[in-house]
C-alpha cells in the first residue's frame, strides 16, 4: 500500500508541478492558532511539515528560533504537538503531515513511545535533523515498521558514494539542503546551479521523490519548480512574527502567503 506522501507526489507529477511543502512550528504562537494555521494552509500546501519547538537548535535560523521561543514561552510540550496533529488529522485524514525536529526530545520521550504517539496521532513522516545516516538506520527501520516515513537529508557536500547509500536506504522522500547555511538565509546559490546539482542526485534514482529546502521564498520558488517538491519554512515563520508585531491575524496572513506561493509553481 502506497503512503500518503507517495500518493501526493504522484498527484503533483500528474499535474506537472512540484509539491509545495510548508514548515511551521507547533504551538506558534498558540496551540489554537497553530491548529488554525495548519487547517488554513493545508488547502494550498501539498505536504505539511510541523516542527517541534526546541531551545538548542542546530540548523534553525533566527525566524524558526523565534517561532520556537514563542511556543516554549507558552509552556508548549511534545505531548501538545501530538494533540495538534490528532485534531488536524481528524478533519484532514489524507493530507500528509511530517514532524521535524531534533533527536534528544525523541530520546527523552523514548523511541518506541514517540513512534507509538506518532502512529496514534496520524503522523506520516519524520525528519530528524541531528540523526544522520548511517546512525539513523535503526530508528529509520522502527519508523518503517510503523508505516512512518523516515526522511533522509542530503547536502551539497555529501559525497556521491554516501549519497547513493542514503538514497538506496531512504523511504518515500529525500530532503536536499540547497546550500550550506542555517534556515532562512538568503539563497547564496542561483536556482540554476541548485538544479544542476539536484539533477545529478535525481540521476542516482529517478523514481525517488527529492525535495529542495533552505532559502526558498516567493522570490526564488518559481526558478526551482522543476524539482519534485519545494519546502518553504522561514518565510512562513517570518510572516507570523511580522503579523504579531503589527497586531494582525497571523492565520489570515499566512494563508495569503501560502496561496501566493502555490500560484507561483502552478
Amino acid at each position: 500500500m502506497k503512503s500518503k506522501i507517495n500518493l501526493t507526489f504522484e498527484k503533483c507529477k500528474k499535474e506537472k508541478r512540484p509539491a509545495l511543502l510548508t514548515y511551521t512550528v507547533a504551538g506558534d504562537n498558540t496551540k489554537l492558532n497553530s491548529l488554525k494555521m495548519l487547517n488554513k494552509i493545508s488547502k494550498h500546501a501539498d505536504i505539511l511539515e510541523l516542527g517541534f519547538p526546541h531551545n538548542t537548535p542546530i540548523a534553525d535560523g533566527g525566524q524558526i528560533q523565534g517561532s520556537s521561543h514563542r511556543a516554549l514561552r507558552n509552556g508548549f510540550k511534545l505531548k501538545d504537538v501530538f494533540q495538534i496533529v490528532k485534531k488536524f488529522k481528524k478533519n484532514n485524514p489524507n493530507k500528509p503531515l511530517i514532524l521535524m525536529g531534533y533527536f534528544n526530545l525523541i530520546y527523552q520521550n523514548g523511541e518506541n513511545n514517540f513512534l507509538k504517539n506518532c502512529k496514534t496521532a496520524g503522523v506520516d513522516g519524520c525528519i530528524i535533523v541531528d540523526l544522520p545516516y548511517p546512525e539513523n538506520k535503526k530508528f529509520a527501520n522502527k519508523c518503517k515498521k510503523k508505516s512512518i516515513n523516515f526522511i533522509q537529508l542530503i547536502s551539497p557536500t555529501t559525497p556521491v558514494n554516501r549519497m547513493k547509500k542514503i538514497i538506496r536506504d531512504s523511504h518515500d522522500m529525500v530532503y536536499y539542503i540547497s546550500m550550506l547555511s542555517t534556515t532562512g538565509g538568503r539563497l547564496k546559490v542561483s536556482p540554476k546551479n541548485i538544479l544542476k546539482k539536484y539533477s545529478k542526485i535525481k540521476r542516482i534514482n529517478s523514481k525517488k521523490n527529492i525535495v529542495i529546502g533552505f532559502g526558498i521564498t516567493d522570490k526564488t520558488i518559481s526558478g526551482l519548480k522543476s524539482a519534485d517538491g519545494l519546502v518553504v519554512g522561514s518565510m512562513l515563520c517570518k510572516t507570523i512574527t511580522n503579523s504579531l508585531k503589527m497586531g494582525q491575524n497571523p492565520v489570515t496572513n499566512l494563508d495569503k502567503v501560502v496561496y501566493n506561493l502555490k500560484n507561483k509553481i502552478l
